[in-house]
């Protein structure tokens, strides 16, 4: 029997059926909260949490803490917005690295010595011995979601929409264990994670943070990392021992949202909330989890970080949690009535902890004024600081020993760790289908395609080295393979030979071609989709395919993606196809299975696969529950499948669901259209790697370019510091104003224009033109380019970027 059967047993698959309900009404007033009953919810308790000794210490050092000491503990800042002198005037209790925020002094793609120093020189400030203050150690942050994911040389574990797919409880316990020893070898005592979400919609941008879309395979995993990274209750568990403090997230029912928005609203009576997205929490709390992440969304209407039945009733009650709630990026800001820099109503409502990365000051002027005038209660303030100090207590740091750091090297990207990812890779590839091309012989000559064969950032997603994994090179991950890489070595060994080609091309037919495809590396906000259809309007993996097949090249497809995706097409014209999710830095597990035939796939759905573009909710039980492929599902050298030709039509027209693509590779992206007023002209032009793959704008004397289409909503991604990217190259010098448009704010970008015959990337915040005048919220008439004398530039690309390195806000 499978592992997946072994777990799936334990809970019926019909319990993943969601019971949706109607959309709050919108209006001038709030919905009225859901009612909950905590006597419904399972019961849980930390173990162990309390310690008479500890709690001594505790009450010894808040009867010396003044009331700003108290309320600096309950805030969180982030590294790109606080420095350490800021801690004398300021004493916040904890900092966190966002996935953009470097350590002080070094650029965000450091390895682990800069982000020991700057754990180090927060500490120095915050332990100073000085009149009026009480010496307190900060708990730093980190979203350590695959391993160590911001540090340069880490080991980077497979995504955890892979993880699920190894059905592999034990294995969970080792991944976490490597992450942790990883972590605290950095300065680091906290991972953001794991994350307990139950995704029931594919086109949530977070998907591939949850396990499965099963309940009951998150259930199995959340005490083995947890145990992984904090070690098992009752057993050394500081940073001292390289463990670190997990944060389980996010609480609750972020896998839920309807249409999958992230931080929308997730519809959805108590009973259903309790028994597919609580179901990880419970098993959470009794393994120790030292923290809990309030959720973004909100549960039938009510934000969760203002949701006091749940966070204090449900969480800290009738699950008994003694450890600190901690908020996300500015979420507090989100309850209505409230502000990123002022919001009672989030702690009074049971958050601990508020992450205020850019607004801690203004938070922690408010919070102290809302304390001192009573809005929080004393007894709220001094119950948040005890849990939090319970922690810090727990995680050993007012222990100032840190030994793991001192052997960071040894540490890092360590052997023992590379293999343990390695095998996570073997364990988490799924083959969905395979006409006798698999196993390919370890003598063959092979072929291996793709722009994303010799990428380990592509294979490894969001969350790596940035916020969304762009902007990487191979270079940025020394001692890891890619799963060329893997390939090469793996036929070596055997006598035969592996030719990289990205497009595809050969001069001597091989035997075989293996073509590595799939998503682009993303996280939250970007990763949103509206279609599952994969590549919509231009796929480019799908021609290289086409072309191989042509050639009479058996080929073999390593899918990567964080989600199931529609691929119907790409499957029909491979010979095998698997999914390889995103890996990590350990490439070379897809060989040890792909070649020689000596290895065999375990591997088994954890999400179910779409039979169609537009089939987003897969509820196992379900009457209509009818996937392409089936939770469990996964082919073996074993046990063959035939997969029959499949269906092509999508079932959605995905350019309708477009909202951040305009112009890719030269193309306008539908549904948006382009038309020319005045004297300008345009034509195609080769790009910088793409023949024809830029459109040339000529302007003879005034006139406008416009990209025309359906009203935009571009609120969310400015509040998460998103840009209008702009790929293009200066073709002829301006010699009067040239300005750009979106709605109705303009701004002038002549100035900010690079040199002449150059490819270049222009970014302008979103934000930038909220602050000339755009109204985010609504726009009408999407992009205008005016000039008004002769100018020409070339366009390869425009649309909705995440990476914030170089954004400009031109006057």
């Amino acid at each position: 029997m499978r592992r997946f059967n072994r777990i799936a047993q334990a809970f019926a698959l019909s319990s993943c059926a969601a019971l949706a309900l109607a959309q709050p009404a919108l209006g001038d007033e709030a919905p009225a909260p859901t009612p909950v009953h905590p006597e419904k919810w399972p019961a849980a308790k930390s173990p162990d949490f309390i310690d008479p000794a500890i709690e001594a210490k505790i009450t010894k050092l808040m009867a010396q803490m003044s009331l700003r000491e108290k309320v600096g503990q309950m805030i969180q800042a982030d590294t790109a917005a606080i420095t350490p002198e800021d801690l004398r005037e300021y004493p916040l209790g904890s900092i966190l690295a966002g996935g953009n925020s470097p350590p002080i002094g070094a650029p965000d793609r450091s390895p682990a010595e800069p982000w020991i120093a700057t754990s180090h020189a927060f500490d120095a400030v915050a332990l100073e011995k000085r009149k009026g203050h009480v010496a307190i150690p900060i708990i730093f942050g980190i979203d350590a979601v695959h391993g160590n994911s911001n540090v340069v040389g880490a080991t980077l574990f497979p995504h955890n929409s892979g993880l699920g797919a190894m059905h592999d409880p034990e294995l969970m316990r080792e991944i976490g264990r490597a992450t942790a020893a990883e972590t605290a070898a950095s300065g680091i005592h906290w991972a953001f994670g794991p994350t307990l979400a139950v995704p029931q919609d594919d086109r949530w941008g977070r998907a591939y943070e949850g396990y499965s879309e099963n309940p009951a395979l998150v259930a199995a995993y959340a005490a083995p990392m947890i145990e992984g990274l904090q070690g098992t209750p009752g057993t050394p568990n500081t940073v001292q021992a390289g463990r670190v403090s997990a944060s389980v997230k996010h609480f609750l029912g972020d896998g839920g949202t309807t249409e999958g928005i992230d931080q929308g609203d997730t519809q959805v009576d108590e009973d259903t909330l309790i028994r597919i997205h609580d179901a990880g929490y419970p098993p959470a709390v009794d393994a120790g989890t030292m923290t809990v992440m309030a959720s973004f969304q909100s549960w039938n209407g009510i934000k969760m970080h203002g949701n006091k039945a749940l966070l204090t009733d449900v969480l800290k009650g009738r699950m008994g949690f003694d450890g600190f709630v901690v908020g996300d990026w500015n979420g507090h800001g989100q309850i209505p009535g409230c502000t990123n820099t002022d919001c009672p109503d989030t702690f009074n409502a049971g958050l601990d902890m508020a992450m205020a990365p850019d607004s801690w000051k203004g938070l922690f002027n408010s919070t102290l004024k809302h304390a001192e005038d009573g809005t929080i209660p004393m007894a709220r303030i001094d119950d948040a600081v005890r849990r939090i100090l319970r922690i810090k207590f727990k995680l050993g740091l007012f222990d100032t020993a840190r030994p793991y750091e001192a052997k960071w090297q040894d540490v890092m990207g360590a052997p023992e760790h590379r293999a343990i990812a390695r095998r996570a890779v073997r364990e988490s590839l799924v083959l969905l289908k395979n006409e006798g091309v698999l196993p390919i012989k370890s003598s063959a000559n092979v072929l291996v395609a793709g722009e994303a064969a010799d990428d380990i950032g592509r294979q490894s997603g969001g969350w790596t080295l940035s916020w969304q994994g762009d902007g990487n090179t191979n270079a940025d991950f020394p001692g890891a393979t890619s799963i060329y890489a893997g390939i090469e070595q793996a036929l070596e060994a055997g006598g035969g030979t592996a030719t990289l080609s990205v497009d595809g091309s050969f001069t001597q037919k091989p035997d075989v071609a293996i073509v590595v495809f799939g998503e682009e590396p993303y996280a939250e906000l970007r990763g949103d989709i509206r279609s599952l259809e994969f590549q919509p309007g231009d796929k480019k993996a799908l021609a290289l395919l086409a072309k191989l097949k042509a050639a009479g090249i058996p080929t073999v497809s390593v899918f990567l993606s964080g989600r199931p995706l529609w691929v119907n097409p790409e499957i029909n014209q491979s010979d095998a196809f698997v999914a390889a999710w995103y890996p990590g830095s350990e490439g070379a597990g897809v060989a040890d299975v792909l070649v020689g035939g000596t290895t065999d796939f375990t591997g088994a759905l954890s999400f179910s696969w779409p039979k169609r573009a537009d089939q987003f909710r897969l509820n196992a039980g379900d009457a209509d529950y009818d996937p392409l492929f089936a939770l469990g599902y996964g082919l073996s050298y074993a046990k063959s499948g035939h997969v029959p030709a499949l269906g092509e039509e999508p079932g959605i027209d995905a350019s309708a669901t477009n909202s951040s693509t305009y112009i890719a590779d030269g193309i306008l992206a539908k549904p948006f259209t382009m038309s020319l007023d005045g004297a300008v002209s345009q034509r195609l032009v080769d790009s910088a790697d793409r023949q024809e793959g830029a459109i040339r704008l000529d302007w003879a004397g005034e006139g406008q370019m416009n990209i025309d289409g359906p009203n935009l909503k571009l609120d969310r991604e400015a509040n998460a510091d998103m840009n209008v990217e702009v790929i293009y190259r200066l073709d002829t010098v301006p010699t009067a104003p040239v300005t750009l448009s979106l709605g109705s704010g303009t701004v002038r970008i002549d100035e900010a224009l690079a040199q002449p015959g150059t490819w270049s990337s222009l970014k302008i915040s979103l934000k930038c033109f909220g602050q000339h005048g755009t109204y985010l919220g609504g726009i009408t008439k999407p992009f205008a380019l005016k000039a008004k004398a002769p100018f020409a530039v070339s366009i390869s690309d425009m649309r909705i970027a995440t990476d914030p390195a170089g954004t400009v806000c031109p006057e």
